[in-house]
């Protein structure tokens, strides 16, 4: 093991006095932006102040303020919160000129959790594996990151409900400054994030003041629409003002508005609105994001970039974990559900297509099983897909990958599930929730290769992988799991019903 010792890297705001460890540089809790307090909560990040002399980057910074959630098969050690919480880390295998690809990291967490700073992140494998620089970070979360404020205000709080995204763009905008001091090369900068991260990159795929800061992106397990649209999130902007008991357009209030209280806000719009976990997601405001992101990238609006985007195969048996009533959901539950996404006509037609794809696999085919197959493909599977068509159409090209590796954790019932393939991306999977052994070893091998050769050269095939067509050839779809393998149309019976039925809108759950 290599012994600590510091290390200094001077940035455009001053020096950082970081460590190297473990076989990487690593440098933490570095500020990207001036904390968003005081007169600047809501408001555009802003440049963060220079320094004199060496900053010490040996400790994480404060995570974005947060309701701490557990889920299974996730403990993760409390973290010190505070609105002054737009910190970044580095971590690289060498300070020098080789100009390694750059990965930046997009956590998830419903835009209302997570942070950079996530046990499941430090000490990832990544950057040894694939000789690549990687850098996670904080962004604002829940209200304090997405909550349009400038119609209620007339114009003194002009937050657009996308501040959270900024505090990313201002992040890309710093590591294009100052990554090549830490080995990086500026000119080659691929996001990678998972759930509501994947969602962000979508996002940022739509943003003009994205444009020219990263070159390709891998987006994990995004969720339906990816955004709001203005109006419905004007219309959470007043659910808003009514949990929090502030008058509509009280600037001094806001701004002086106890942290708890705002949380606790945070709580009640998403039990009024039913929007569960997720009550701040991003919105096409018309300015910060003119268009919704999949409306943008299918109409060619969007960043023309090479894109990996993909699925787990029972994303929802994540969700259902939570709420384990229904593993015993009925049939009459199932039709009820499939009402939300069709038409009542194709109910029945929608339910018998899954069931017989199913069995033709040798897949189980009750109430539960259908249930939670229908949502991981309403909300993930068709969402990833829509993007990989997107960008073979528009862009360099669009790959898509489904992962298939099923949790040990609660006697097999998450399957594969939301999350799970983070462990394996990082090298930092577990016997509880990921699996340990040979198998996992080697599938957790072959996808940092496929995303550090994605990193390096824009194609993900690999040597671990072999050849990895665009999804445009024959719907080619790279497989992960035990075995991992390369297939044509797959799982194709249940993307066709979905081109022959008549599709209901439904909410986003990131």
């Amino acid at each position: 093991m290599s012994a600590r010792r510091e290390v200094i890297v001077r940035t455009a705001s001053g020096e950082l006095e970081g460590v190297f460890e473990k076989g990487l540089y690593a440098f933490k809790g570095v500020p990207y932006a001036a904390p968003p307090v005081g007169d600047l909560r809501w408001m555009p990040p802003q440049p963060a102040a220079g320094w004199r002399g060496a900053k010490p980057a040996r400790e994480y910074g404060p995570i974005a303020p947060q309701t701490v959630f557990q889920a299974p098969g996730f403990v993760e050690e409390p973290e010190p919160q505070s609105e002054d919480c737009l910190f970044l880390n580095v971590y690289s295998p060498g300070l020098d000129g080789a100009r390694r690809p750059v990965m930046v990291w997009i956590h998830g967490g419903a835009f209302c959790m997570g942070s950079g700073s996530m046990q499941a992140y430090r000490e990832s494998t990544l950057p040894r594996s694939g000789d690549v620089v990687l850098v996670t970070f904080n962004y604002r979360l829940g209200f304090l990151g997405f909550l349009n404020l400038e119609e209620a205000t007339g114009g003194r709080i002009p937050s657009t409900g996308n501040e959270g995204l900024l505090d990313q763009v201002a992040a890309l905008r710093w590591v294009r400054e100052n990554i090549a001091g830490f080995g990086g090369d500026p000119g080659n900068v691929t996001v990678f994030g998972e759930s509501a991260g994947g969602m962000s990159i979508g996002c940022l795929l739509a943003m003009p003041e994205a444009r020219g800061l990263f070159h390709r992106a891998i987006i994990e397990s995004a969720v339906g629409e990816m955004a709001r649209t203005r109006d419905a999130s004007l219309g959470i902007t007043e659910e808003f003002f009514r949990a929090a008991a502030v008058g509509d357009g009280d600037v001094a209030a806001l701004r002086r508005l106890p942290l708890e209280q705002l949380l606790r806000a945070q709580r009640l719009v998403a039990a009024r609105t039913g929007q569960g976990a997720a009550p701040a997601i991003p919105a096409a405001d018309g300015a910060v994001m003119p268009r919704m992101p999949l409306d943008a990238l299918e109409s060619g609006l969007g960043m023309r970039i090479p894109t990996l985007v993909g699925s787990n195969c029972e994303e929802d048996r994540f969700f259902s974990m939570m709420n384990p009533r229904l593993f015993q959901i009925g049939e009459r539950e199932l039709r009820d559900t499939a009402a939300r996404y069709v038409a009542a006509e194709d109910v029945e037609h929608l339910l018998e297509a899954y069931r017989t794809a199913r069995a033709a696999r040798g897949e189980p085919t009750g109430p539960f099983e259908i249930f939670t197959a229908l949502n991981t493909d309403v909300l993930f599977r068709t969402t990833a897909l829509r993007i990989a068509g997107a960008q073979c159409r528009h862009a360099p090209g669009g790959w898509n990958y489904l992962f298939g590796w099923k949790s040990p954790a609660a006697q097999g019932l998450l399957g594969a599930c939301h999350a799970l393939e983070v462990g394996f991306v990082f090298g930092r999977y577990d016997d509880s929730f990921c699996g340990t052994g040979p198998e996992a070893d080697g599938l957790s091998r072959a996808m940092q290769d496929a995303w550090t050769s994605f990193a390096r050269t824009g194609d993900p095939g690999c040597p671990s992988l072999g050849p990895w067509p665009r999804y445009s050839e024959n719907r080619a779809t790279m497989i992960f799991d035990r075995a991992s393998r390369l297939e044509q149309a797959a799982y194709d019976p249940e993307r066709r019903i979905w081109d022959s039925v008549k599709t209901l809108k439904y909410s986003n759950m990131p």
